[in-house]
């Protein structure tokens, strides 16, 4: 990767960010920009994925043609068509007047198909046969059409899944992703949310002549902490909300959550919620394990409730001949020596008891497994909170209540 070509780029079309994978995909984008290969960009609504064939196009030999982007997902069923190839006079009712269509326009230049999934199957069709010989029918003319353009390609759904469906065609789609690029969501690029935040901030104080918003340590981490579904577009949206309403130019982690809608909150395994289907969602096996812990927990505990009230109930029978008579397990007896009048029974009672307790009070804290877990994660990043914090996918917020609850230097 040349970081240095990189950097240029990001400057020329306004990138804002520093993650891994969005360098990457940038790259990727200019490495292919010299060729006529086709690109498919995918990533979630909102990421930012029109950039890349702007990158694409404008580090070609045809960035002095035509760019046009064309979002299929706007376009009604019945004109897409002839939107994209054009139609002739009287090719429908409407039709008084002949037109080129996209594909015509963009010759010799870069064609952006964006969420290039919402074409209708006949339409895939149409566009198969540009991306193979380059060739192609007007509405209603049996005339073949010729182009050339460098089509690039994005959408935020997955693509197999709609083949799988019948919604997409396969060979299409392999036509498409000969070189495709992942764009990441904003959750995945950690502190380029403030940076993002920060930009936005600037522009929007310019933009109505207010003083520039400002955010405390607590603002930032319940930035990179958000898991913004909407991606970039969300975060300028609340950007400018707050650049308007917010009299308090230096904005703090409560303030700014009053503008984020309310999200599932990312606790440890052990604190986490169940799903609307009133089922455990396990995101990691560290998670089912705690679950695990948390249910054995439980059942022991309601063990050694049972076993109190037996041994209160009866003087002559072991509690746990009676828990092993009613689960049908054998018991396994202690040799205990005895003086005095104390009883066999008795001491046997005891005995089983405190098995019982040296288990549970051993075995099942949940708060030492819990205090472990963090001084492990926090000895990996070498004492890094914030890198503990994603380690262990809960907010740092979390977890400097949890060291505090701890104790932990």
């Amino acid at each position: 990767m040349n970081a240095v070509e990189v950097q240029r780029v990001k400057q020329q079309f306004g990138i804002i960010g520093n993650d891994p994978e969005l360098l990457r995909a940038i790259d990727t984008a200019m490495q292919v920009a010299h060729t006529d290969l086709t690109v498919l960009i995918t990533g979630e609504s909102g990421v930012g994925k029109e950039f890349f064939p702007k990158i694409i196009h404008g580090n070609s030999v045809r960035k002095h043609g035509k760019y046009i982007a064309v979002n299929c997902g706007a376009i009604p069923e019945g004109t897409i068509d002839s939107e994209l190839f054009g139609h002739i006079k009287g090719a429908f009712t409407g039709a008084v007047n002949e037109r080129k269509g996209y594909f015509s326009e963009a010759n010799g230049g870069t064609i952006f198909l964006d969420e290039v999934a919402e074409l209708p199957l006949s339409t895939q069709a149409r566009l198969l046969r540009v991306l193979e010989n380059g060739e192609y029918l007007r509405v209603g003319s049996s005339d073949v059409e010729k182009t050339d353009v460098r089509i690039v390609c994005a959408t935020n759904v997955n693509l197999p899944e709609a083949i799988a469906e019948g919604r997409f065609r396969e060979d299409l789609y392999y036509r498409l992703s000969t070189v495709p690029i992942s764009v990441p969501p904003l959750r995945k690029r950690g502190d380029d949310v403030v940076l993002l935040f920060k930009k936005f901030s600037m522009d929007f104080a310019q933009k109505y002549n207010v003083p520039r918003v400002q955010l405390d340590e607590s603002a930032r981490m319940a930035l990179v902490n958000y898991p913004w579904p909407g991606n970039i577009r969300q975060l300028k949206n609340v950007a400018e909300q707050i650049s308007i309403l917010e009299l308090n130019r230096e904005v703090d982690g409560d303030t700014l959550e009053r503008y984020l809608p309310p999200m599932p909150k990312n606790n440890l395994p052990m604190l986490a919620g169940q799903s609307n289907k009133g089922q455990k969602s396990f995101e990691s096996e560290r998670e089912i394990l705690y679950s695990v812990l948390f249910d054995m927990r439980r059942d022991i505990t309601e063990l050694k409730s049972q076993l109190e009230s037996l041994r209160a109930a009866s003087k002559d029978k072991s509690p746990l001949h009676y828990y092993a008579e009613a689960h049908e397990v054998p018991v396994i007896h202690h040799s205990v020596q005895h003086q005095g009048p104390i009883q066999h029974s008795q001491v046997q009672v005891d005995t089983e008891m405190n098995v019982v307790d040296e288990y549970v009070e051993e075995a099942l804290s949940l708060n030492d497994v819990e205090k472990r877990t963090i001084l492990a994660a926090l000895e990996r990043n070498r004492g890094k909170r914030r890198n503990a914090a994603r380690e262990l996918n809960i907010s740092e917020r979390t977890l400097y209540r949890k060291i505090k609850e701890y104790g932990i230097e």
